[in-house]
């Protein structure tokens, strides 16, 4: 065990990289055999091959990851992908029921599924696949990795890391070109620090400097301590490059990058200060055409963290795109939407699901300036599979042994951030600590309300003996199978972000209704450019019924407490919540709240038992093929 301060753990992590690289191994980890050379074996087709990856959420290790039963769709996206779960999403891609591509793309049967196939993802699996795909086509000098941000943030040693060891492993992985989000609620300093450990590049047509940032002499001094970075254009107010301009095989493959656009909104100000965010459409489109017209690109491509629908708005409306490379919204999709674009051409818009489940590949024969043909294939990474990468397993392995200690978190976004129960422990120490068992599977991943998120919610409830508890709708969060130990490491994928103080309020029931339609209404707006990608806030301790069809106050209807007492709109409840966007409470870290529920909770048998799931009841959409097998109530 050692004891590492910041920049001796960075320095530690670039030599871990600088290591030799391993043998490619066929045999399988789990039931003997070999790799399956109809999911795995993608001889190429044409001479450029793009890799894709997006979403990893600090998951460096193999997980379980339930996809959604509700995922619907509104509007010009009713039945459309990625709104389509269960039996007609494999009816809609051409699959089957009972297969391992049922088990990754679908809930359906998870519990048996999982216990017959085994994890997912896996950093080091993903990297013996990528190679594998790199070999298929000569190289690595044929292809081009991509990720599509979420990268840095949603663990446990990611956060006390500051993200380095996601940066570190996706550099032994080999990711050319990334794109953000999460990314950015670390502090500007370390995002940046970030990026220059990094050895691809880091891209964003849509972060901009702020006017009076421009004019700053700290944000000057902090732009020169990591050379430049974080100022690409001082003129047109690039924080970073816009795109870049990479030759693949003899082809000239544009990769333009596009932030999460409303970071501004959904994460806290203060920890970007000095950089802005938007959609900015417009300028994409003028940067298409001068890329077009000045550059003279085979092939332009988005590398998006919009979310599916947006990217599928956006391909529809910015003229030249060939392919959309998409993240966000988690959704794994089998296969690419082909959008009709307003100057008569094709887009394929992608998107590679989450938490290194997936690698998308996507090979172009590109001959005379001109794309002949493109053909895509998304790969589920089923761990036991594909054999761990010797160099980056080795790498992870003793990340995980570093000592929790007041230098590693020297750098913390709030000095809150230190639990003196860590120190002298190991990551890995403090990682496995066994909780209690699961009463059922525990899966965050669908619109309405998830088991997990109950946990969080009687979690809240119980520390500030609360009326209410409020958990935002974000799509990380690994799966617990039923009969498992719940494990630190699975509350920390759950709830570690750098803003993840709790807090209780008072509101009166009109305000808490407000507060629902407004949160409905960023999901269920028929206009993606007004949705913000997430799903439903998670309610506990309260029913109430929702109209996703209906509009802005009008679809939530007939809230109850879990005593069957009505929500009156005068009376004052007490709501705790936690990961606040405007301002930073006092209480006590979500985790930690987190950890003493499940452990003060457990029965003799150390099982955690959720009596009740605040499960919504839904009206109006029985018939949409984006629900199926809820367990509330269909109205």
């Amino acid at each position: 065990m050692q004891k590492l301060d910041r920049r001796t753990f960075i320095k530690m992590l670039g030599a871990g990289a600088a290591a030799g690289g391993f043998p490619w191994l066929s045999a399988c980890s789990k039931g003997g055999g070999n790799i399956s050379e109809d999911i795995y074996n993608i001889p190429a087709h044409g001479n450029v091959r793009i890799l894709h990856c997006t979403d990893f959420h600090g998951q460096l290790k193999p997980v379980y990851f339930r996809e959604p039963n509700v995922n619907l769709g509104v509007g010009e996206a009713y039945g459309r992908p990625p709104h389509l779960v269960g039996n007609k999403l494999l009816k809609a891609m051409g699959l089957k029921e009972n297969t391992p591509e049922s088990y990754a793309y679908t809930y359906l049967d998870f519990d048996n599924a999982a216990v017959k196939y085994g994890r997912t993802g896996g950093m080091a699996h993903m990297k013996t696949l990528a190679d594998r795909l790199r070999e298929q086509v000569g190289g690595r000098q044929n292809t081009l990795m991509l990720d599509g941000g979420d990268l840095w943030q949603g663990s446990g040693t990611s956060l006390w890391t500051r993200g380095v060891d996601m940066v570190e492993a996706s550099n032994i992985l080999g990711i050319d070109v990334m794109v953000g989000h999460w990314e950015f609620t670390y502090k500007e300093n370390e995002v940046l620090s970030n990026v220059a450990l990094f050895k691809g590049d880091f891209i964003g047509q849509n972060v901009r400097v702020k006017e009076d940032s421009l004019m700053d002499d700290g944000y000057a001094r902090l732009v020169e301590q990591y050379d430049g970075r974080g100022l690409y254009d001082e003129d047109a107010g690039y924080a970073f490059q816009p795109y870049v301009i990479k030759e693949i095989n003899g082809a000239r493959i544009c990769v333009i990058g596009q932030a999460f656009p409303r970071t501004g909104n959904a994460n806290p100000p203060e920890f970007f200060p000095d950089w802005s965010f938007g959609l900015r459409e417009d300028d994409m489109i003028e940067m298409v055409q001068e890329i077009r017209e000045e550059e003279k690109p085979d092939a332009i491509v988005l590398l998006s963290h919009n979310g599916m629908d947006v990217d599928i708005k956006m391909a529809q409306r910015v003229p030249g795109l060939n392919a959309v490379f998409g993240g966000h919204t988690h959704d794994g999709m089998p296969q690419p939407l082909k959008v009709k674009n307003v100057d008569g051409g094709e887009c394929w818009v992608t998107n590679a699901g989450s938490n290194g489940k997936f690698l998308g590949v996507m090979d172009m024969d590109i001959r005379d300036g001109e794309i002949k043909s493109m053909q895509y294939h998304m790969l589920p990474i089923i761990s036991d599979w594909l054999p761990a990468d010797k160099e980056l397993e080795a790498y992870i392995n003793q990340m995980r042994q570093t000592v929790y200690d007041e230098n590693i978190v020297e750098s913390r976004a709030r000095d809150r951030y230190y639990n003196k129960d860590f120190v002298g422990k190991t990551f890995e120490e403090i990682l496995s600590e066994k909780l209690a068992i699961a009463d059922r599977t525990l899966y965050r991943r669908g619109n309405f309300m998830g088991t997990w998120d109950q946990v969080l919610c009687n979690a809240l409830r119980e520390e500030y003996v609360a009326d209410v508890a409020m958990s935002a709708g974000v799509r990380w969060g690994t799966t617990t199978l039923k009969g498992e130990w719940i494990t630190m490491e699975d509350v920390m994928t759950q709830c570690s972000t750098t803003y993840s103080e709790t807090y209780v309020t008072e509101m009166t029931g009109k305000q808490l209704l407000n507060v629902l339609e407004q949160v409905a209404d960023n999901l269920f707006d028929p206009d993606p450019y007004l949705q913000s990608g997430g799903d439903m806030v998670r309610v506990g301790g309260m029913d109430y019924t929702i109209n996703p069809a209906n509009k802005l106050y009008e679809r939530i209807s007939d809230a109850r407490l879990d005593n069957g007492e009505p929500i009156d709109p005068d009376k004052t409840y007490t709501v705790a919540g936690w990961a606040v966007v405007n301002r930073t409470p006092e209480g006590r870290l979500m985790w930690e709240v987190v950890r003493d529920y499940i452990l003060n909770n457990r029965n003799e048998d150390n099982v955690l038992v959720l009596d009740k799931i605040n499960h919504p009841k839904l009206v109006g959409v029985a018939d949409n093929p984006g629900i199926a097998d809820y367990p509330g109530e269909l109205g």
